[in-house]
């Protein structure tokens, strides 16, 4: 009997003694602050890119290459000489109408002079008008000739490859060189009809590709199919991104989230939320001027998106809500708060400093 005396006191000695201190060790949450941001529905979708302008070109005439004036990728503006072929036949044909043009300018002087005298009728006047507006009209057909001749670059942009040499005989529709426009790109993706009243030309998005797999691309819709695929039931659309360092390439494949319904909305990060059947919780923290207590409160949520989620009702802006030790988190327990979790400091910064 005396030894089990002994135990119990023993037992309520030790209790008594760690009370205090378990007393202190209050439980350690971080928090974060319910704050309104811009939201919208995300609409998500695979885009193939294309050049804002691409052409291949190639030759309307048969010659050998006499001059090649690109490398390549090589950067080439509007209007420059890419691609020369042999012309000397049609430059001496041209020199020659250029020589008969000048004769029959001077001839038609001359006989202006007499006429004005009177000394060559009116007639001779005019066949010799007529003879210069042929000659001229020569002129301009060698001229146009010539310019088949000559590749030039329809617009800015880069061009591809370089797979002929000086000398190569061409022949036309031979493919030369091809040239894409990239400062913007063309991104084109279908969605279901389903969505088609909630597009609209303008409608901002984002964009991601393997080849840039932590770079982001913005870009809004431009134009929406005229038709819906009967087999498919889907809309093309047709989006443009801006791409200043000329990174992004036609024919990349992008992940493309559409930003839809955009509004002003409540949001929390998704680790605050206490799944519960149906229902969702968030552990609200009541701060005192010395304590900290946490409250069980239903909350009303929507979308979900990249960690965040839209909350309806249950919480108001500025609420601060757990988001790190909801294991432990009780209503009504008294906290201890490490710390407010935002977008300048995470919670392992805060976990770290409290070390």
């Amino acid at each position: 009997m005396h030894v089990h005396v002994r135990q119990y006191l023993s037992v309520l000695a030790i209790l008594l003694l760690s009370g205090p201190a378990l007393g202190q060790a209050l439980p350690s949450v971080i928090g974060s602050r319910a704050e309104m941001a811009t939201w919208s529905d995300p609409l998500e979708a695979l885009g193939t890119l294309h050049a804002d302008e691409s052409v291949t070109l190639s030759a309307t005439v048969t010659d050998i290459v006499a001059e090649i004036n690109f490398q390549d990728g090589q950067q080439v503006e509007q209007g420059q000489l890419l691609v020369r072929l042999e012309d000397a036949e049609e430059q001496a044909q041209l020199r020659s109408a250029q020589a008969i043009s000048d004769e029959r300018r001077n001839a038609l002087g001359r006989t202006t002079q007499l006429q004005e005298r009177n000394l060559a009728p009116r007639a001779d006047v005019e066949d010799f008008q007529a003879q210069l507006r042929q000659a001229q009209a020569n002129i301009h057909a060698l001229e146009a000739r010539l310019a088949n001749y000559q590749i030039k670059a329809p617009f800015s942009g880069r061009v591809g490859f370089r797979n002929i040499s000086t000398g190569t005989l061409v022949t036309p529709g031979m493919a030369l060189v091809t040239l894409d426009k990239l400062d913007v790109m063309k991104l084109d993706f279908s969605v279901p009809e389903s969505f088609l009243g909630r597009l609209s030309t303008g409608l901002s998005l984002i964009a991601t590709t393997a080849a840039y797999p932590d770079e982001v691309f913005s870009g809004q819709i431009a134009s929406i199919g005229t038709r819906i695929d009967p087999v498919s039931r889907s809309v093309d659309i047709r989006a443009e991104l801006e791409n200043p360092d000329l990174r992004l390439r036609p024919g990349m494949l992008m992940e493309v989230i559409v930003q839809q319904r955009v509004r002003d909305a409540l949001i929390l990060p998704e680790a605050a939320l206490e799944p519960s059947g149906d229902q969702h919780y968030v552990m609200l923290i009541n701060q005192d001027s010395d304590t900290a207590r946490l409250e069980r409160k239903a909350v009303v949520i929507g979308e979900r998106r990249y960690g965040d989620v839209e909350i309806l009702e249950g919480v108001a802006a500025g609420d601060l809500v757990v988001v790190h030790g909801l294991q432990l988190a009780r209503d009504g327990l008294e906290v201890r708060v490490l710390g407010i979790a935002d977008d300048e400091t995470g919670i392992r910064a805060l976990l770290e400093a409290d070390r």
